[in-house]
């Protein structure tokens, strides 16, 4: 067993000092701000949008082609006195012009002509009376550690350094080489809107049924804060880069793939040429038909800047993409792999050996301005609740089955109360409703149903213990057809999809009549999503969920055979196991944590649903869910807040409610195609999508308040994740935290015992799309390398912030952990085929218990502090069921967030799509 896990994490070193360097800065200034500014009026027809100056493409375009470019500043569309460009060395005039020049020309729409093609003459001009002048570069001291401690004890860097430190790291390490096992990796940087990224290059190749597939090691650069931390980190994670070079889709259904772009500079030599990438986009144009670059791809400009390479263009990368990743001349092209393209011989992840030698290596290039973060140790053995034994028990096989059978009869026969459940099966082949049928009794213990009613053929029922179960079975018809979306450009698409919605929800009201019970459960085959590529927005999955939800019945889907990994046994199991979590026939284990927790505790969770246009019904959306659990109860043991009515409901009225989520709640998009839900006119201004979004937040808010008072009637634990709720709630970040205090607003923070005298509040985070916790892996003292499951500290006695691992699935395929994917030995040749899993790190924060200062605070002296560790292992505890392996976050947070499945807001009546118009494609 391992005690100690390291985490692939970095900080300041307090014993180097301040890690100073002297970049050279550009600032655009106002002269060339508004000389671009009005150039962009003039091709747009927007009279003078400062806020809408595009720079990211001329961005993208200097950190390719100008040499020592290492990071750009944010918002200098906006105030031209901000720092724009940082560089190791001042580009000079002769490079920085053109390619202003060609990327303001870039401006104009192609059939335009305007002065943003001579700007480059303005810009190298000596005339006073037509030169628009290049700002000049000035010498600036920054310290790449500069940090800001807030009131509640976290260190923060200096804004500038959550882009400039990533970028400083990845050319830093670039200039290493990485060797391993007779190996040499050379890596390249490459940019990202939250970092930095490494990425080998050239790519490793992988001989595999007489073709050659391609891939990388990729390490992800970025810096985050910790709460309560005395420093800020920088987090390097690992990932295999795969690259595509077949692509099984029609150009027309390729929406956006990310291509690197390896050139040679087309001048004089700098001090990071050869040293990055370029970042792209191929996706297909439907205005002009064809494919092409888009999302300010730099790509695009190349070819006018440099007249001697030959650039892909898009349709040529397209039909030949090993081609141009194995180089044309000088300049090479990789796309990178997504699963929408095909298959991909090489499996992705690195096991923990591969990750180690990678952080070693990172380790000493850091050093010593940078240092590792300490060692996290155990701190609890009691890893997991009182879950059934998987093997050693004396029962012998089948017995744990069966007492998992008893269980789940149990929590069905709670959440039913007596009700009786109908269930509709709509098929498309008859193995799946074969297998659908033979799987339900012997998950619940039951025998072979009875045949009853008049369609004797199609009709189950089991009754015993106090449940009565009815299924049906039949085809499913033109329910499991496409929706027949209209391509009627004139009218938007939220508005043609709702039509079709309204369509299918008619022939549910056609064949189906409400359930006997409160809530019914339609299980339905129907294709998976791929299927439905062809035709944007055809798939009925969501049409059908809200047409049934409609009429009072949940909705589960399971793909035919083939259309999905894993065997049909294996599938209908989980499609019944989610139906049992939807009625709500689901409870935690028993927790093994200790005395220290109350015996009457309830759990209480938090999510925010929030969908964009680009959302599953292109309807913006922003939703609260609140789930409560009380183990031990009664029927009704999982319920969920109905804000309407101010009470808690079962789960599933939860469910059937949040799908009446209608249109008129959610008002027009107003943020351009970024699909943002701000409730201001599309095109805006920033102060208006401002205000909508304070007061979004003070209601969000407000309902929390009144939510924390339905709590105070035993002792509560508040789960929140905290990366999904600070979109709504922003003094959940890690700067406004302090310890035992809760904040809303402007308002000055609150003893957390204001809110609830027995309440406490776990805030989990795991590392989502922005690397917001790192990696890690476990070690001992003989160097041996592999995972580990457990509640981790650093040992501090007032430490509020832990680490929660959990072990490999009992499904997951066993990997030696010292497989080698990026250099192969002669025994592993196959290793790049195989799929490494690695557990992901939650980190729980403990931000409010009864701790000895709390209860001093409240006059409660005599009482027994809380053990922050303790409520840690609590919700670290929480994610373990007999039915699943290791949840990705507590149960009732997972709860929570499934709920959220069924907020599906459509728009409104016929009348008011009607009266709608314009188009939103974008």
């Amino acid at each position: 067993m391992y005690h100690i896990i390291r985490t692939t994490a970095y900080e300041p070193d307090p014993h180097h000092g301040p890690w100073l360097e002297e970049p050279h800065v550009l600032r655009l200034g106002e002269d060339l701000r508004t000389e671009l500014t009005r150039i962009r009026a003039e091709a747009s027809g927007e009279a003078g949008r400062p806020d809408r100056l595009p720079v990211r493409r001329l961005n993208s375009l200097l950190q390719a082609l100008a040499p020592g470019v290492i990071a750009t500043g944010r918002n200098v569309g906006t105030d031209g006195r901000l720092p724009w460009l940082y560089a190791r060395e001042a580009v000079p005039p002769d490079v920085l012009a053109p390619l202003i020049g060609t990327w303001s020309a870039g401006l104009f729409r192609e059939d335009d002509e305007g002065e943003g093609t001579d700007l480059e003459e303005k810009l190298l001009s000596e005339d006073p009376t037509v030169a628009v002048p290049l700002p000049q570069w000035e010498s600036e001291q920054v310290d790449l550690t500069e940090t800001v401690t807030s009131a509640g004890g976290t260190a923060e860097p200096a804004a500038r350094l959550y882009s400039l430190l990533p970028e400083w790291v990845a050319f830093r390490l670039a200039a290493r080489v990485f060797r391993t096992h007779g190996t040499a990796l050379h890596f390249r940087v490459e940019s990202s809107g939250n970092g930095a990224r490494l990425v080998s290059w050239p790519p490793q190749r992988y001989e595999h049924r007489k073709q050659t597939w391609y891939y990388s090691a990729c390490l992800n650069i970025a810096v985050h804060t910790v709460p309560f931390a005395s420093r800020f980190r920088v987090h390097v994670s690992t990932q295999v880069r795969r690259w595509a070079t077949r692509l099984d889709v029609r150009p027309h259904l390729l929406g956006g793939a990310t291509v690197l772009l390896d050139a040679p500079l087309p001048w004089p030599e700098g001090p990071d040429r050869g040293h990055r990438l370029t970042v792209n986009t191929l996706g297909y144009d439907r205005r002009r038909k064809e494919l092409a670059w888009r999302r300010h791809s730099p790509a695009a400009l190349l070819p006018e800047l440099d007249i001697v390479r030959r650039y892909p263009e898009p349709a040529e990368l397209f039909a030949h993409p090993e081609r141009w990743i194995n180089g044309c001349a000088d300049v090479a092209a990789g796309i990178v792999y997504h699963p929408s393209v095909g298959p991909h011989a090489v499996g992705p992840g690195l096991m923990p050996r591969e990750r180690a030698d990678l952080d070693a290596w990172v380790e000493e290039g850091l050093r010593p301005v940078l240092r590792r973060v300490t060692d996290l140790t155990r701190v609890t053995r009691r890893n997991t609740p009182s879950l059934l034994p998987r093997s050693g028990g004396s029962g012998g096989p089948g017995v744990r089955e069966a007492q998992m059978a008893l269980q789940r009869r149990a929590a069905l026969a709670r959440a039913l109360n007596g009700r009786p459940l109908d269930v509709e099966i709509f098929w498309q082949c008859p193995e799946t409703r074969a297998a659908l049928l033979a799987e339900l009794p012997k998950l619940i213990g039951f025998g072979p149903g009875e045949r009853v009613g008049p369609e004797a053929e199609d009709t189950w029922q089991w009754r015993d213990e106090g449940i009565d179960i009815r299924v049906r079975a039949r085809p499913a018809g033109p329910l499991a057809h496409a929706l027949p979306v209209s391509r009627d450009r004139r009218r938007s698409r939220a508005v043609r999809l709702a039509d079709a919605v309204e369509g299918r929800c008619e022939i549910v009201a056609d064949r189906m009549a409400a359930p006997r019970g409160d809530a019914g459960v339609v299980i339905a085959e129907i294709a998976g999503k791929d299927r439905f590529a062809a035709v944007p927005d055809s798939d009925p999955k969501h049409a059908l969920r809200v047409a049934w939800a409609r009429r009072g019945w949940l909705s589960q889907f399971v793909n035919p055979p083939g259309d999905s990994a894993g065997d049909l046994e294996h599938r209908a199991r989980w499609t019944w196991l989610d139906a049992l979590r939807q009625l709500g026939a689901i409870s935690p284990p028993a927790h093994r944590v200790g005395a220290g927790i109350p015996g009457d505790i309830q759990y209480a969770a938090l999510w925010l649903v929030r969908h964009t246009r680009k959302g599953p019904t292109r309807r913006p959306a922003r939703r609260l869910v609140a789930v409560r659990v009380r183990p031990g109860d009664g029927p009704g043991v999982i319920e969920g807040w109905d804000a309407e009515r101010t009470e808690w409901v079962p789960y599933p009225k939860l469910l059937l409610l949040l799908s009446e989520t209608p249109g008129s709640d959610v008002a027009s998009v107003g943020a351009g195609d970024r699909g943002d839900d701000a409730t201001t006119p599309a095109g805006g201004r920033p102060a208006d999508r401002a205000g909508a979004e304070q007061r979004r937040q003070r209601e969000t808010e407000g309902q929390i308040r009144a939510l924390l008072f339905q709590l105070r009637d035993r002792p509560t634990l508040l789960l929140a994740d905290a990366g999904n709720l600070r979109q709504c709630w922003p003094r959940l970040r890690n700067g406004s935290l302090a310890r035992d205090m809760l904040g809303f607003g402007t308002e000055p923070d609150q003893r957390l015992t204001v809110y609830g005298h027995d309440l406490r509040m776990v805030l989990v985070r795991d590392a989502n799309a922005r690397e917001e916790v790192a990696e890690w892996y476990a070690h001992d003292a003989k160097e041996k390398i592999g995972f580990a499951e457990g509640v981790w500290g650093t040992g501090e006695a007032e430490s509020r912030v832990f680490a929660s691992t959990a072990a490999t699935p009992h499904t997951a395929a066993k990997l030696p952990k010292g497989l080698m994917k990026l250099a192969p030995t002669a025994t592993g040749r196959t290793a790049p085929g195989k799929t490494a899993w690695n557990p992901g790190q939650l980190e729980i924060t403990v931000l409010g218990c009864l701790s000895e200062k709390a209860l001093a605070d409240s006059g409660r002296e005599g009482e027994m502090p809380d053990r922050p560790a303790e409520w840690a292992t609590l919700a670290h505890q929480l994610r373990y069921h007999d039915d699943y392996p290791p949840l990705a976050r507590p149960l009732p947070l997972h709860l929570a967030r499934l709920a959220g499945q069924y907020v599906l807001p459509v728009a409104g009546t016929k009348g008011e799509r009607s009266a709608e118009s314009g188009s939103d494609e974008r």
